[in-house]
Parts: C-alpha cells; structure tokens; sequence
C-alpha cells in the first residue's frame, strides 16, 4: 500500500514497463522502495519488457535507492497507473488523474457521468462487400480540415520487434484540398493520390493542421483535436462510453486491430489551453470508465488513417460528428449532468432539528468557517492589523477589543520578504504585550515573488494546510494573487470563489485585506470604497473598513503632551529621587511644560539627559500616530458602532478615553477636504514660537554633558538642517552661538 491505501501491486501490473521511458522505470522502482516493497516485486515487473530487461540491474540500481531526500513516493505510482488507464476499484473520488505537469486544479474533471458496468456494448459492424475505401478518407479530411490547411500524413512503416510503426516524418506539405483532388481523380489508387501504404502495417495521419515546416508540437497551426483511444477494453465498449459521454467526436476510426481512434473537438486557442482541455477530457474519460492510452496526448500525434488496408481488415470510418457539436456545448452538458450541487430540502424536515451554527472565530464579527475583508487605504497598517489578528488566536486575546477563539492560523505572505516578515510578528508581540507562548499555532508561508493566480495557488494551500489544520487563513494582500479584471463582475466573483474553496476544503475562516480606489473616501459608504467591483464587498460574510481621521492641532497637542508626560512618568519612577510626587503635584504631572520644568529640578546632569531623550521619543511617535475608524457590514451579526483606534506603529491600540468620537474621516463633508492643513484650526505665531523654544531647549538638554554643545548636535536631535538650529537658537534668546558651538547664556546677559 502506498500513504493513500493503494495497492501498488495492482498499480504495477496496470503499467506496461516497455511503455516508460529509463527514467519513468526507475521511477516506478523508487515509490516501490520508499513504500517497503521489495525488490523482487519490481525486478518481476520489469521482466515484461523482454527488449531491455537485463539480469542483476534492477538488483544494482535498488541498493542506491533511499539515499536522496527527493526520491518519489508511492504516489507517483499511482499517477503512473492512472495515466495508463487504471483506476481503483468503486472509485471513492481519492485521487483525480493529474496534468501533464502534475499541477492539482487547472479545469478540473467532469466527475462520474457514466457507469461503465451498466453500460450496454454498441455494436461496431466492419463494411462488407465492395469497399470504396478512398471516399472515407475524404470524407474524413473533409470532417477535420478546411481546404487550404496543410495536412500531415504517413504510409511508410517499419517493423518494430513483431510491431509496425511509422517510419519518418511523412509527407506534411500537402494541403486537405490538394488531397481530396487527388483521391478524389485516382480513387482506389491509392499510390497515385497518397502513395502506397504498406498493407501489413496501413497508414497514419495527424488530426490537426500543420504549418507546413515539420510535424512537432510548435509546427501545429490550429489546435482543434485530441485523440482519444483505447487498446485495453472491447472496441463495442469503447464505443458505448464513448456515445454515453456525448464526446464531440468529429471523426471516429477503427484502428484495424483492437480500437477506436475517436478525433474529439477541443477547439483550443493556444497550447496552454490545448493541454488544459486534454487534461480535462482525459480525466473524464478515466473517471467514466474509458481505459484511454494518455501517451496520446500531443497535438501532432499520428492518429489511424480511414480507407486503407492492415493487416487484412480495413481502417475505416466509423462514423462523423458524434456528440455534442462543440467542445464548449460539451462542458456545458458535463456541468448539467454533474454539478455537484445538493438538491432542495424541505424546511420541514429541519425545523425542529437545525444545524448548529459555526461557533464564533471574532466575537460579533466572524464565524470560523467564515469570509472576512479587511479594506483600507495604504499606510492604515492593514498588515499590521492581520498579523495583530494571528497574534489573537495563537494566544486567545482579543483583537482590537473583540475576543478571539484560540487555535492554529495560517498567515500567507505574499508582499514582505521573509526577514522582514518575520520581524514583524516578533515587533507586534513585543507591542501588544503579549507573552509568546503558542509560536507553534503561527504557520507563516512566505511567498513573495513565488505566488501565483489564486485559482492555482488554492490547490497548493489547500495542500499544505491539510497538514496542520488551521482554523484560520490569513492571505496578505490578493492584490498579488488577483486573477482577471478587478472591475469586471462575473471574473471577481470567480475570483472570489476561490476563497470559499479554502473555507470549504479546510473547514477554516478565511481572512485577506485590499485596498482603497483612489480618492477621497470620506463620503462613501463603507462598503463602497475597496477598490475594483462591488463583488469584493458584497461577497466576504464581514468587511471591516479602515478610514484615516482627520486630527485637529489641539488633538495633536494633547497627545504629544500625554505622551510626554507618560515618559516623565516612567523616567521619574525609575531615577527620580524619593519623594518626588510630593514635590511634583499631581495637577503639575498633567502638564507637560510643568512636569517638564518640575523633573529637571530633582534630577543630575545624566539623569537629564536621559529625561530628555525619552521626552523626545516620545513627542517624535506622538507625532506620527496616526487615527483611524474602522466601520462593519456583517452578514452572520449585528453591525457593531465604529471602533476608533490609534495606529502606534507597529500596532493598532483603540482609543479608550473618546479622544476620536467627534472627528471626521478624510473628505467627510468639508469642501477643503484632501487640501493638507485647511480644515484645521491654525496655530497662533506665539504657539508657533513657544513650541520652538521647547524644541531648542530640549535638544540642549539631551546635548549637553557638560564638555560642549555642537551645532551640529543640537540639530541632529532637532532634526533640522545647522542653519535652522541657529536661527532657533538666536530666536530662542537664552542662548549664544560662536562658530559650531551652543551654550546657554548666564542670568541677565
């Protein structure tokens, strides 16, 4: 068994060894190996290809296996076995056969349509009597081509160990129409129109047009057609499936020997599609019963010829135009007939026995299981608020005053680089206050410039968060992940879609921010300002909004004085002298000019200094706070009243005291709105002036030691050019300056 439950014993004995390549035989021996099968079982296997089986090889190359860390497992067996056809007994939707590129998503698979043990054989009756042989081969380059396309196309053969093959490239310069006139004058002359195919071996053709260049892949000028054949199941069986799937079959041919080569429509723009929509049908086939050879999957594979002898029995045309008339007709009828979707049920039959709702992720605002946005402008710290978010449910504390359920969380990096990232989460624990006590429940992936389109990356989340179980997913930001035009409905509710895969497959929240539109905001509803379509906010079960406020001065004033005098608070408390508070009133320690002048008194030369150094800290990140309003719209609870929060780089802290209850957000009703400094009550020159004082005076402090003041020093600490400090200096009038140096003047001069 393999770490899914297959047997790989089975697998095995549905792969033809003479089929793989060197490296796909060694393949098949390593997932043998990694799952504790012996060598025996592989050795016995191989002996199949009697052409290249060699005596102690497989011996030899197993001693070497177990010694890589990216050996295959049992897995890539399976996949092997299921390319070959095979598929696990009452097929239990384990495992779909994958891509080409072994990509899990993509277009997916039509899922079971046909029983194949309730399916009836047709019968395929080969023509007798006289046979005009040439006219179907007509009729089939007339079923394929348009006149003037170049078709490929070989008679010649070679025998093969006992199996006769194509020999060469073929003739691939001829045109359909060029054929058909020539078939159509020389007739059962075969030699004279294509040239005599050999009749032990009969003749093959490529089933999309050429460019007349060469034959590969890159010389295929339209990709219309796949193949689809079958050498493992009766060809009456084949056919049955084949009708039941309603395949758009635009030409089909009996091989001569033990298939059908059905030519299926997949009308594909390029060669990505082309193999999307291959990997599609080959699924469906596979999951439907249809034992399908998947070498077959190139674009410029050689398909049987109709209208030529091998063997003693003919290649002929069963039958045109069967199925659906077009490859998207088909995909249409594949999702009517499985759609995966659960029936009605009567309201009835659970009134009395309703489903217990998810319990809570974010108390009054997310269910787990659950969508939630987090919209906002740039600089709102929206990054910061997520990662604020994994902190919460790691540790079960709130976030930003709502209560967390605890559990693990998955947070997806798509923007930072990993250091960065990472010293994130260490700056946010250390601003919150919190004790670190479940790093384990934080997964954090990170994947800037390594993402993809969310329809591909979600395949591979899923994956990987099957492993830890997370009961959230935080996904910052989608604008790196977006996947078509973020203004157009139909592609962001697609896009959207994805989101709910996560969710569903996880049994997880899922969590993700995105940005404003431009312009001013302040008007707008809440659920109106995230840029791009109206799907963005209407399909998330909560949108939170984040809006800046606009502060006044005074605002300003106050909490750069709060803050300065917390400083002197902490500073006091751990150099201040005993007895300090009896010397600094409690109404002085409320004032920061007070406070200020009261701690100089008591405290030496050093302790000033670093007074004032914590004094302008403080001010500096007074400055730089920043007020937002964050706004609900909720679908599962009732809309909570706007939370008003400071954004203290590098967290969000709400705002207890209702400093922020009477602002306006940016552009709310004021025609000066987005105009800096308009809407704002403007300081007095004497405001102006004694906040310069303050500002030389404290730099003064911090610089002095006692051996000099610079200039240059007192500007550093400033943060102004030496010019303005001396200016400030000689405006401030308690101070002298000579050359590059500052000193305070002495009483009375």
């Amino acid at each position: 068994m393999d770490g899914r439950g297959y047997d790989l014993a089975e697998c095995l004995a549905a792969i033809d060894p003479a089929s793989l390549s060197y490296e796909e035989w060694l393949h098949a021996g390593m997932a043998l190996h990694a799952e504790g099968y012996g060598c025996d079982v592989w050795e016995a296997w191989s002996r199949r290809d009697t052409a290249r089986f060699r005596e102690g090889e497989c011996a030899k190359k197993w001693r070497g296996f177990g010694r890589s860390p990216s050996e295959v497992k049992g897995g890539t067996l399976v996949q092997m076995a299921r390319d070959a056809g095979w598929s696990p007994d009452g097929a239990d939707g384990r495992g779909e056969a994958l891509g080409w590129d072994d990509d899990v998503g993509g277009d997916g698979t039509g899922g079971r349509i046909v029983d194949p043990s309730w399916v009836e054989a047709r019968e395929v009756v080969e023509p007798a009597g006289e046979w005009r042989g040439w006219q179907e081969a007509v009729r089939y380059l007339e079923a394929l081509f348009d006149a003037d396309e170049v078709v490929g196309y070989v008679v010649e053969a070679w025998d093969k160990d006992g199996r006769w093959v194509p020999s060469g490239k073929g003739p691939h310069g001829r045109t359909a129409g060029e054929l058909v006139a020539a078939l159509t004058k020389y007739k059962d002359d075969l030699g004279a129109s294509i040239g005599q195919p050999n009749p032990e071996a009969g003749a093959w053709i490529r089933f999309n047009p050429l460019d007349g260049k060469g034959v590969r892949n890159e010389n295929v000028a339209e990709y219309r057609h796949a193949l689809v054949e079958s050498d493992d199941m009766p060809v009456e069986r084949q056919l049955a499936i084949i009708e039941e799937l309603e395949l758009p079959v635009a030409a089909l041919v009996h091989s001569g020997n033990k298939s059908l080569h059905a030519v299926v429509k997949v009308e594909a723009k390029d060669y990505d599609e082309y193999r999307r929509r291959v990997d599609y049908l080959y699924r469906t086939c596979l999951d439907n019963g249809l034992k399908i050879d998947t070498q077959n999957k190139n674009p410029s594979r050689l398909s049987r010829m109709p209208g030529v002898m091998r063997s003693g029995r003919k290649q002929w045309l069963v039958a045109t135009d069967v199925g659906k008339a077009s490859w998207d007709e088909w995909r249409e009828w594949i999702d009517e007939q499985n759609d995966d979707l659960p029936d009605p049920e009567s309201l009835a039959g659970v009134w009395d026995d309703l489903p217990e709702l998810s319990p809570p992720l974010i108390d009054g605002v997310l269910r787990q299981g659950h969508k939630m946005m987090l919209g906002g402008p740039s600089k709102a710290g929206k990054s910061f608020a997520l990662i604020e978010l994994c902190v919460s449910i790691a540790e079960g504390v709130p976030w930003l005053g709502f209560g967390c359920a605890q559990g693990r969380v998955l947070y997806v990096n798509l923007e930072l680089d990993r250091a960065s990232c990472l010293h994130r989460f260490r700056d946010v624990y250390d601003a919150m206050g919190v004790e670190p006590a479940n790093l384990a429940s934080i997964d954090v992936w990170n994947l800037r410039g390594k993402g993809k389109p969310m329809d591909r990356l979600a395949p591979s989340l899923i994956r990987r968060a099957l492993k830890t179980r997370p009961i959230a997913v935080v996904i910052d930001p989608i604008y790196k992940v977006i996947t078509g035009d973020e203004n157009s409905a139909d592609q962001m509710a697609a896009f959207c879609n994805q989101f709910d895969r996560v969710a569903t497959e996880l049994g997880c929240a899922v969590v993700y921010c995105h940005h404003h539109s431009k312009g001013l905001q302040g008007q707008k509803r809440s659920m109106d300002r995230v840029s791009g379509s109206g799907v963005f906010a209407r399909d998330p079960d909560a949108l939170l909004d984040m809006i800046e406020l606009e502060q006044t001065d005074a605002l300003r004033r106050q909490q750069e004085d709060a803050a300065v005098c917390a400083a002197l608070e902490r500073v006091m408390a751990e150099r201040g002298p005993g007895g300090w508070q009896d010397v600094v009133g409690e109404d002085d320690r409320a004032s920061a000019e007070r406070f200020l002048e009261g701690a100089r008194a008591l405290l030496g030369r050093e302790d000033e200094r670093a007074m004032l150094d914590a004094v302008h800290t403080a001010r500096k990140a007074a400055s730089q706070r920043t007020a937002w309003r964050i706004e609900g719209t909720l679908r599962e609870f009732p809309r909570f009243e706007p939370l008003n929060l400071w954004f203290d780089h590098p967290v969000h802290r709400t705002d207890a005291t209702g400093a922020l209850a009477d602002l306006e957000s940016d552009g709310a009703g004021n025609a000066w709105a987005g105009r800096p400094g308009r809407n704002r009550q403007a300081k007095s020159k004497a405001e102006k002036a004694a906040e310069r004082r303050q500002a030389v005076e404290e730099a003064f402090g911090a610089c002095d030691m006692g051996e000099g003041v610079t200039v240059k020093e007192v500007a550093d600490f400033m943060g102004v050019s030496e010019k303005t400090a001396r200016a400030r200096a000689a405006e401030h009038g308690g101070f002298w300056v000579k050359g590059g140096t500052i000193g305070r003047r002495k009483e009375g001069k």
